[in-house]
């Protein structure tokens, strides 16, 4: 730290010393001609030398790298779009703006020139600068080039450093923003109309989630920062609104986690007179399609916090649909449903997994398929038609009355998107949620309820985790890796 802080001193005299030279240390707009990536473009295009001397270009970035020739200095500079060598000679910018550059900026400063382009003679593309501005000084060192930003809770800590000196963060952040911008244009051009619903809610509701709690002065009211945008959308769906979808943040007061974060990014879509096998047949199209945009290939490879391949998941369709039930009878037994209470709680204990005698049966069971199923299953799957007890939002199997028309999609151990057939007879509904909130009924939405009873036509219903999805296409381990700024404890 002593260390840092002498750098931070010298830095704050180069600073002052530009000031005293009339420069401005934190400078003005700068409108530049080109980005880094146009720059290497013209390269690219064969011209020959006159015909590269001819190209003027006006760029802005930082500086990475320096190599101090005597009468002249390479450098690189990055900007948001890549990297470029700048040669910088004292006949061509003037002997005080040469010497100002040389002595008084530093790496991670952040610069505008002017000039042509140009080879060098070991074939490295270049630009010649004609004009050096300075734009910007920045007064704290940038790690260490060698060995980077490599500690994990840093890099969260301080993204804006890990998104200058780690290359690879950029790009998949890239790759994030651009997976949700193709999620809206494959949502719209199928006739979904996008929608925003309230994110702070008098009725904490779509959801068996702890939410955050805040209060309204003026109206003296208690509010929740929404767990879900379920029942709004919802209503729409009575509204007439028949294809909507909303790219949502939720807020869950829950446990952090590599698959957890408290504030998260949801799709979530409703499509009247559909369910949910045509919302599974949506989903699948449109990761298909995300992943042959963004990666050109249905095989996506999952790499540790070392870069190390750990497994590659295809995604390659028709995925299979697997009925729940059958499923948890493949890892527990055929007789699993029929064993008492206990004796399931004991087998449970054996295999290691965490239940307590308090659980109800299907509380049970579903901690078979988080952890013997879901934690396993890596290459798609849709797991359908669950216990009701599950999902009190869903509508009623016509077959099994105990089941519900819905699946769960797992990919690489995690749920990425549940799909219902949505529950619409107002009296079931309640009768639902009033078992799920127990003696806690004022937990009803009640609005909600009303919305319904003016009738709400059959419909699919799907979820899809933005920042899981990201996580598998980007082939990163943590979601925190796809969040920018995740939630830490604060340092001490």
């Amino acid at each position: 730290m002593e260390e840092t802080h002498i750098l931070i001193q010298q830095r704050i005299e180069k600073m002052e010393a530009l000031r005293t030279r009339g420069i401005d240390p934190f400078g003005a707009a700068f409108p530049v001609t080109h980005s880094v990536s146009r720059v290497r473009a013209h390269f690219e295009e064969g011209r020959d030398e006159a015909g590269l001397a001819s190209v003027e270009v006006v760029l802005a970035g930082r500086i990475m790298t320096r190599r101090d020739m005597g009468k002249s200095q390479f450098a690189d500079l990055k900007d948001g779009t890549g990297r470029i060598q700048l040669y910088i000679q004292k006949n061509s910018v003037g002997e005080e703006a040469f010497e100002v550059f040389k002595s008084l900026t530093d790496l991670g400063d952040i610069v505008g020139i002017k000039g042509s382009l140009f080879v060098t003679k070991s074939g490295e593309p270049s630009v010649k600068v004609s004009e050096v501005r300075m734009l910007t000084k920045s007064l704290h060192p940038l790690p260490d080039k060698w060995h980077g930003l490599t500690d994990t809770e840093q890099r969260y800590r301080q993204r804006y450093v890990d998104l200058i000196v780690n290359d690879e963060v950029r790009t998949v952040f890239r790759k994030r923003f651009a997976m949700v911008a193709e999620i809206r244009r494959f949502m719209q051009d199928r006739g979904f109309m996008e929608v925003e619903t309230p994110m702070m809610q008098s009725v904490a509701g779509g959801a068996a989630a702890r939410p955050f709690t805040t209060h309204h002065n003026a109206l003296d009211l208690e509010l929740f920062m929404r767990i879900a945008p379920e029942l709004y959308l919802k209503r729409l769906l009575v509204g007439g609104f028949e294809k909507v979808f909303e790219l949502n943040r939720n807020f869950r007061n829950e446990g952090i986690s590599r698959k957890h974060n408290p504030e998260f990014t949801m799709l979530e879509a409703y499509w009247a007179y559909a369910d949910f096998e045509r919302m599974a047949g949506l989903v699948e199209e449109m990761i298909c399609h995300l992943a042959r945009t963004l990666n050109g290939s249905l095989t996506v490879d999952i790499r540790n916090m070392e870069g190390a391949i750990v497994r590659t998941i295809d995604l390659t369709g028709p995925w299979p649909r697997i009925r729940y039930e059958d499923a948890i009878r493949k890892v527990a037994g055929e007789g699993w449903f029929g064993l008492g209470r206990a004796e399931k709680l004991s087998q449970c204990r054996g295999w290691g997994i965490e239940v307590s005698d308090e659980m109800e049966d299907f509380e049970i069971t579903n901690q078979i398929f988080e952890k013997k199923v879901e934690a396993e299953t890596f290459n798609p799957v849709f797991y359908t038609h669950l216990p009701a007890e599950l999902v009190p939002l869903a509508r009623q199997n016509r077959q099994e009355a105990h089941l519900v028309d819905v699946y769960e999609l797992i990919i690489n151990g995690q749920e990425v998107s549940p799909g219902y057939s949505e529950l619409n007879d107002p009296l079931v509904q309640r009768r639902r949620l009033e078992a799920q909130a127990g003696e806690e009924t004022q937990k009803l939405d009640e609005d909600f309820l009303e919305a319904l009873s003016y009738g709400m036509p059959p419909a699919g219903g799907i979820g899809v985790g933005i920042d899981r999805l990201a996580v598998l296409l980007t082939g990163v381990e943590s979601i925190r890796d796809v969040i920018l700024f995740p939630l830490l404890k604060p340092r001490e």
